[in-house]
């Protein structure tokens, strides 16, 4: 027996078994193309050289690292759920491992083998090292619970629980193992499942891939403590403003999602507003203000002649970068169409975060009708699962005060504001499943600028969801029956938005593959991917 056991027995026994948890997809003896089965031995030095300590660094996912650096300290749970220090760079700058390099060590003149009895007698030591030397009737792949409620074979029904999911090679069903593991803080499982996901993920193949080296990363974020930091820059160098707005107007424009928002929005914005000689429109979240172009050719060709409009932009720093500056770009291209089609117009910047804005901000002035427009941005706001302040709901009270016409709410139908991790983790990979999918069918996969496209408008909100908690999870959707308890709450009503909003979605996605759905409930729209519904578009009234 090792004598190293007497003094730690389950560090042994977990490196023994972690042994056994080389990636099945490949031959067991491939970890140096020399070998052949006829010379492949392997001895319990060799097995705890793969083995033992875990070495997360390994699961670099990016094809485009840029070795983000963190030279200090933190914590992380050993095996055994105690807290260690390990150095933060070595989960942060990765490198990049050849399919050879197994668990990160160097490849020796061992492995394991496909030698029968070679491989019986290490099962035999493992099986030793478990129960003792009474282990004759004991058999590891047959395990039945029914006939022991040890801890050891608990420990031994677990192990086999792994190996059975690996060789299934279910990529969904190993993402989801890996999430459970981490939240059980174990360690040695975590570190044989993420081993295997390194080699099936790849931020150029299928969509399940694709979304899977994302997941990964947030994964592995999560364990390193590193969550905030891998979300602001995900080892990748942030690209130039230029570059990030054309990877969003690409995103834009292949899949639907942002125009039916924009689209439902302005539809009942145009129809509360259709009476009104003066509006004022307060976006909290402005952008780029591509949403008001349509809408201001609409209201120029109405009837009688268009109204005269005011725009408030509220912005926020991140806004102000992908546009390469501040908000005077939005308010000269905005002028500028508006002078072309002849409507009157004042734009108003509010450069300030959502989360300080309040009444005097909005320059509200007598006689106009408001309408307010939150568009994909109030699950950004933190509410009272996250701290004293819950600004989610104070910013439905302030839109309440300013008795507006119309209020729009567009949000991505998912759970991710107070899901515990698991169960959120699913629900993130259902849902960007879904997109994943939608951009297949748009952006061949050889596409230079689809992988760019996803890691800078996507990739960031995957890995926050899943790396990052209180204050620094900032991606925190809600489902629309959620949204509507706060509305209600807040004092408004349903406003159904018109039957002419819902033929005009349709008309737009005519123009999109027909795997789009799209349904009316109770006045509310979902834009979905085949019946999943991914965006929610609604509107109220005081």
């Amino acid at each position: 027996m090792d004598p190293r056991y007497k003094e730690n027995p389950n560090k042994v026994l977990a490196a023994k078994v972690n042994c056994l948890c080389l990636p099945l997809k490949q031959s067991l003896c491939s970890v140096s193309p020399t070998h052949t089965s006829q010379n492949c031995k392997i001895t319990v030095k060799d097995m705890e050289s793969y083995c033992w300590p875990p070495k997360l660094e390994q699961y670099c996912t990016l094809d485009t690292s840029s070795g983000m650096q963190n030279s200090s300290s933190t914590a992380h749970l050993s095996p055994n759920g105690s807290s260690v220090s390990l150095p933060n760079q070595s989960y942060l700058t990765g490198r990049h491992h050849s399919p050879d390099d197994t668990c990160g060590s160097p490849v020796s003149d061992s492995c394991v083998t496909d030698n029968e009895h070679d491989l019986s007698h290490m099962i035999r030591q493992l099986e030793t090292a478990m129960l003792g030397t009474d282990s004759e009737n004991f058999d590891i792949h047959t395990i039945t619970g029914s006939g022991r409620s040890t801890g050891v074979s608990i420990e031994s029904e677990r192990w086999k629980y792994m190996m059975e999911i690996i060789a299934r090679g279910d990529l969904r069903e190993l993402l989801y193992a890996s999430a459970k593991a981490i939240e059980n803080k174990d360690m040695h499982m975590t570190d044989c499942l993420m081993t295997q996901l390194r080699q099936m993920v790849s931020v150029s193949g299928e969509p399940k891939q694709r979304l899977g080296a994302y997941m990964l990363e947030g994964l592995v974020a999560r364990l390193a403590s590193s969550g905030s930091s891998i979300y602001k820059a995900l080892r990748c160098k942030e690209p130039a403003s230029a570059e990030l707005l054309s990877y969003m107007h690409k995103l834009y424009e292949i899949c639907p999602y942002f125009k039916f928002g924009y689209m439902s929005a302005n539809g009942a914005i145009a129809e509360a507003m259709k009476d009104e000689s003066r509006i004022h429109i307060i976006d909290f979240q402005i952008a780029q203000g591509s949403q008001w172009l349509t809408l201001i050719h609409a209201l120029a060709a109405r009837p009688g002649g268009p109204p005269s409009i005011r725009i408030t932009g509220i912005d926020d720093s991140t806004s102000s970068y992908a546009r390469g500056g501040g908000l005077e770009i939005v308010g000269q291209r905005l002028c500028k169409l508006a002078e072309s089609c002849k409507v009157p117009f004042e734009f108003q910047a509010a450069a300030i975060s959502c989360t300080e804005v309040q009444l005097e901000d909005l320059g509200i002035q007598p006689g106009e009708a408001i309408a307010v427009n939150f568009a994909m941005m109030l699950h950004h706001m933190p509410d009272e699962s996250v701290g004293t302040e819950n600004h989610r709901d104070r910013l439905l009270r302030l839109a309440k005060s300013l008795s507006p016409k119309v209020v729009t709410l567009v949000e991505q139908e998912a759970n991710t504001n107070t899901a515990p991790f698991v169960p959120r983790f699913l629900e993130t990979m259902n849902h960007y499943l879904a997109v994943f999918e939608s951009i297949d069918v748009s952006l061949p996969r050889d596409h230079k600028e689809r992988i760019s496209v996803e890691q800078h408008c996507l990739a960031r909100e995957i890995v926050n969801i899943i790396a990052c908690e209180g204050p620094e999870r900032v991606e925190r959707h809600e489902l629309l029956g959620k949204w509507r308890s706060r509305f209600t709450m807040a004092g408004f009503k349903p406003r159904p938005l018109s039957p002419v909003v819902n033929s005009t979605i349709k008309t737009l996605l005519q123009s999109y593959c027909d795997k789009y759905t799209l349904e009316d409930r109770d006045g509310v729209l979902y834009l979905g991917w085949m019946n999943r519904a991914i965006i929610a578009s609604c509107a109220w009234r005081c």
